[in-house]
């Protein structure tokens, strides 16, 4: 059974709220807030992920944001992000008019268990292997979210902040249908901002593993970060971007000013909202992303 049939014979039994033992988190009642299990398949190291769910008021259908984590350098604060329930963020997607998924990929707060991402030793990475392999979580909770009855499972965007930036572009890369744009905010791996800042191991690496996801992405990317990134510095965030072009992929580039103390943390600051949000809105009225029109009285 491939993954969207999987994902669909499960769906009815999946979704739902979870109110006691490891899953006792506040529910947001104006956000649908939903914890759901997005089924992997049986060849999998996990049973499922533990993904929140959120959208707006109405029965849609809504074009569906699947929003991708980060990836602290530690397994304790692996364990400790519990769900990825960044609220405000998560808003501004919904007062958009999205349908929005959060998955906790396979080693990450709630879904817990072995961490599949490893890329190896900083001086030898493999960050295409570790971004293939988040992937696979990232569309297990495309597949997941398109069965939902509220979600227009052919307008989708993919965006993730630093690693799940990556974990977004590697997904793209293997053409899910219904995906229309992917936004990488900040994305990277290996990044050493207390001992190198601004400089992450073997950038070289990373160079060569974004060539390779761009060789076979078809979809436009934005790519946003700040000149005062702490984990990736300008001078490798544009040596990627020049391989990610020079493999043929479509993509936009914003070297934000720099921002606050750290620019890798403009996505989940307060007062970065109106930096890339601007951003947001301006790359989907560019590619023409298809957004729900407001109704008629």
């Amino acid at each position: 059974m491939n993954l969207r049939g999987w994902a669909c014979a499960q769906l009815a039994g999946a979704v739902l709220v979870m109110a006691g033992g490891a899953f006792a988190q506040e529910i947001e009642p104006s956000l649908h807030e939903q914890v759901v299990k997005v089924p992997l398949p049986q060849s999998s190291s996990h049973e499922y992920l533990v993904a929140t769910t959120y959208r707006p008021e109405g029965d849609g259908p809504f074009p569906l944001l699947v929003l991708n984590h980060g990836s602290p350098s530690n397994a304790a604060a692996r364990a400790r992000m519990g769900r990825y329930r960044v609220l405000p963020r998560i808003r501004e997607f919904t007062q958009r008019g999205f349908a929005v998924i959060v998955p906790m990929r396979r080693g990450f707060g709630e879904t817990g268990g072995e961490w599949v991402e490893r890329y190896g030793t900083c001086s030898d990475p493999d960050f295409y292997k570790a971004g293939l392999i988040a992937s696979d979580d990232v569309l297990a909770a495309v597949e997941f979210a398109k069965a939902l009855p509220y979600v227009d499972g052919k307008r989708i965007v993919m965006l993730g902040q630093s690693a799940g930036g990556i974990a977004s572009m590697a997904a793209a890369s293997r053409s899910p249908e219904g995906v229309l744009a992917a936004i990488n905010f900040s994305g990277g791996r290996g990044g050493r901002s207390r001992t190198n800042p601004g400089n992450p191991c073997r950038p070289q690496a990373m160079t060569e593993a974004i060539g390779r996801f761009a060789e076979t992405i078809r979809i436009p990317v934005l790519w946003h970060y700040a000149e005062n990134d702490r984990l990736f510095a300008p001078v490798h965030v544009f040596e990627w971007f020049r391989a990610f072009e020079a493999a043929g992929a479509r993509g936009k580039m914003v070297m934000q000013p720099a921002f606050g103390k750290d620019g890798h943390r403009m996505f989940s600051a307060p007062d970065g909202a109106p930096v890339w949000t601007a951003e947001f809105d301006r790359f989907l009225e560019e590619i023409a992303f298809p957004l729900n029109q407001p109704p008629e009285y």
